[in-house]
Parts: C-alpha cells; sequence; structure tokens
C-alpha cells in the first residue's frame, strides 16, 4: 500500500542516548522515563500536549503497571483525554507503531498522533507461571529477555545461531564481519565530529537521579566499544567452530525515542522548519525461512520499495538495523551496494539493542541524513525475532 497523507513534522522527534546494560537508565522504569523525557522534549519543540489525538507506544519487556501502556503514558505527557495501542513485535516494534499511526491518518480517523517508543532490558522480571500439577507442585520460570535471546521456540536455536546460519548458507566469512564492523565504528565516529554536531539534531540528555537528588546527566551514548582490527582479530568465536564474534554484534542497551505523525497540515503547522516536508510512502514486511532472521531484511525492504514503486536504486539514504554485522553484509551483497553507502552516521551495531526503540531512533537519524543531503528518498530496513523483518521509506523533500 503506498501512502499519500502522512507526513512527520521535521523536528517533532527525539531519542535519548542509548545505555549500556545494567549502565545508567538500568534503574530508571522506561516507561516513566519516556513520559519524563517526552513531556521535556514537546516543550522544548513549543509542541502542546493538546494538539494529539492518539497515541501508540512501542514496547517489549514487561514492567511495573505497563499492563497500562498508552493510556498511562499519555497521561503522564499531559495527554489525558487520548489512547491508543501498546504495540510489541520484538525489534519491528517501531515501525509496527509507525505503521498503526501511518494507517489511521491516512483512512482520517486521527490527525495526530504521538508514537513513544521505550524499553530498558536491564533488571528485567524474572516471570514465574504456577502449574499446580507439575513436580512437587512448582511452576516454571522465565526471564524474558536473556530466555528469548537464548531460544527461539519455533526455530528451537538462539538468537546467534540465526547469524551463523545465514553465515553458513551464503559463505560469510569473520573477515568480511570484522570489515564491516570497523567501517560502522567509523561511521559512528562521524557523528561525533564537531562535538556530536549529528546527535544534537535529535538527541535529548537524560537527568540521573538517585531518588529524588540529580545525580548527573547522560549526555552521549553509553557502551560503545573502541573497535580496531586487531582487537576484532583476537577474539574467540562465541559459537564453537562459528564465524561470530561478540565483536560483530551489538550489546543490549535501555533508552527511549518519541516521534509524531500526522496529516499535512498538522506537519506544517508543528514543524521547525516548514519549507522541509516528510512524507511516510510505504511499510514492508517478510518472513523468511526458521531461524534465518538476518535474511529478512531483504524481502521486507524489497516489499516497502515495491509498494513505493521505486526500486533501491532511488534511495539516497539506507539504515538497517543490524544486530549482527552478518546482516549488513547480507543485506549489501543481495542489493548491491557499497557498504559505505549504507548507516552512515553510525547503526545499532554500534550504539546498541534496547528493542522497542532501536528502530525509531535509526529512522530519525535517516530523516536528519536525508536533510543534510538537501532531500531525497530514504529506506529503513530492521529484522526481528527468530525470521521476520520490517521496512519503511520516506521521502524528505526540502
Amino acid at each position: 500500500m503506498a501512502y499519500e497523507r502522512v507526513f512527520i513534522p521535521y523536528g517533532a522527534y527525539w531519542s535519548t542516548p542509548f545505555a549500556r546494560w545494567q549502565g545508567s537508565l538500568g534503574q530508571h522504569h522506561s516507561l516513566e522515563l519516556a513520559a519524563e523525557v517526552g513531556s521535556a522534549a514537546l516543550e522544548a519543540r513549543n509542541i502542546d500536549p493538546s494538539v494529539f489525538d492518539g497515541l501508540v507506544l512501542g514496547t517489549t519487556v514487561p514492567q511495573s503497571a505497563s499492563f497500562y501502556g498508552a493510556p498511562w503514558v499519555a497521561g503522564m505527557i499531559g495527554a489525558p483525554t487520548i489512547t491508543g495501542p501498546t504495540v510489541s513485535q520484538a525489534c519491528a516494534t517501531s515501525v509496527r507503531m509507525l505503521s498503526v499511526a501511518a494507517q489511521e491518518v491516512e483512512c482520517g480517523d486521527r490527525e495526530c498522533l504521538l508514537n513513544i517508543a521505550a524499553d530498558r532490558t536491564s533488571n528485567g522480571p524474572h516471570i514465574y507461571y504456577p502449574n499446580p500439577s507439575g513436580t512437587g507442585g512448582m511452576g516454571t520460570t522465565e526471564d524474558p529477555v536473556w530466555d528469548n535471546f537464548g531460544r527461539d521456540p519455533w526455530a528451537g536455536g538462539a538468537m546467534i545461531s540465526t547469524a551463523e546460519s545465514v553465515a553458513a548458507e551464503v559463505g560469510i566469512t569473520r573477515e568480511e564481519q570484522d570489515a564491516m564492523t570497523l567501517l560502522r565504528y567509523s561511521q559512528f565516529e562521524d557523528a561525533l565530529a564537531d562535538d556530536a554536531a549529528f546527535h544534537r539534531r535529535y538527541m535529548v540528555p537524560v537527568e540521573l537521579r538517585r531518588g529524588r537528588r540529580v545525580i548527573g546527566s547522560l549526555e552521549q551514548d553509553e557502551g560503545v566499544h573502541q573497535t580496531t582490527e586487531d582487537g576484532l582479530a583476537g577474539l574467540r568465536s562465541v559459537v564453537e567452530g562459528g564465524v561470530v564474534t561478540f565483536g560483530a554484534q551489538t550489546h543490549p542497551a535501555d533508552g527511549n525515542a518519541g516521534l509524531v505523525v500526522c496529516n499535512e497540515e498538522q506537519a506544517k503547522a508543528l514543524s521547525s522548519d516548514p519549507k522541509i516536508s516528510i512524507q511516510i510512502r510505504s511499510f514492508g514486511s517478510a518472513r523468511v525461512d526458521k531461524g534465518m532472521m538476518p535474511m529478512a531484511v531483504v524481502p521486507a525492504a524489497q516489499n516497502a520499495l515495491d509498494s513505493a514503486g521505486i526500486t533501491i536504486k532511488d534511495c539516497s539514504c539506507i539504515k538497517t538495523h543490524n544486530p549482527f554485522a552478518i546482516n549488513d553484509v547480507y543485506f549489501c551483497r543481495q542489493f548491491e551496494l557499497a557498504p559505505e553507502s549504507v548507516n552512515r552516521y553510525g547503526s545499532p551495531l554500534i550504539w546498541g539493542h534496547p528493542q522497542a526503540p532501536t528502530g525509531l531512533r535509526a529512522v530519525i537519524e535517516l530523516i536528519e541524513e536525508l536533510v543534510l543531503n538537501g532531500g531525497g528518498i530514504g529506506l529503513f530496513s530492521g529484522c526481528a525475532a527468530g525470521d521476520s523483518a520490517m521496512a519503511v521509506v520516506l521521502e524528505v523533500t526540502c
């Protein structure tokens, strides 16, 4: 489906820095923090929460009272009369959120929706499932973060096995992964140039507290590791006999992001620069064979491109969710792209993996890169949970 009436106001979006697992945001309730950050970001952008007639929340790791989801977050940001769904689709959550909001705007049911994505992989819950008929009357337990990283109930393997399976299937070497990781790290360093000028286009700091006392501020991503060719070459494979190392995959993280989706009239009214138009053109989704997750980004991207009536060559900027370097090696091979043309200014491989907000931050960076380029068409495609992916096509006119 091609979209004609769905827009994003320029500047009406933000992301916190992403914090390493068990780091600076590890004790903050992700929904409460997202509401606090979102309220401040809206105020700084002179956007009154009363303008919203809906909210879509994306979150994947349950926390206290998260059952109340989007309506609770709406109340906390100062919009207690609106409601909306809470979306959870692993790392495709952000694109699914945008598609839900876009459909409501396209069909005229809503004029302006706030999308907020928030997750904390740190200090996740430990769930106990009662089973009186079990051995000794005992139930079973689950850690929703680590147990799901460790085993896909459909394909049967750990998440890392999806990367190993694709590497074996298409012949991706350790050396190709290391080269891709080094490139992605250098692209992230470009975002840090000139006192992190690129990040300052959208990133908002987080005030850190201990109780009621302010103890500091998180200004930049926490958990990014210095990466060198020799350092990567010296790492052992995570799986014996495999080709994936900890250096060529992302790390769990905490953070949140927000973005406004609306009709053209509202976009002009809320934009920090009405001369810049950001239009959502299409979405795509796909599933591939069991346990072959890194492959899914390609058909998802192709479906989005087909829906928009364009080809990959029409895209001047491309971003991906790349939990493994293998994702980008495969993506660039299949679309015959130079690796340096994808993920300029950074990607989740380097800045981390807080699940729900991961894709939203990538979409925000895609918009800003398009603006710096003077406009054009952009594509984001990201994998999720075992063997699936979603993609979105945007067009920026300056």
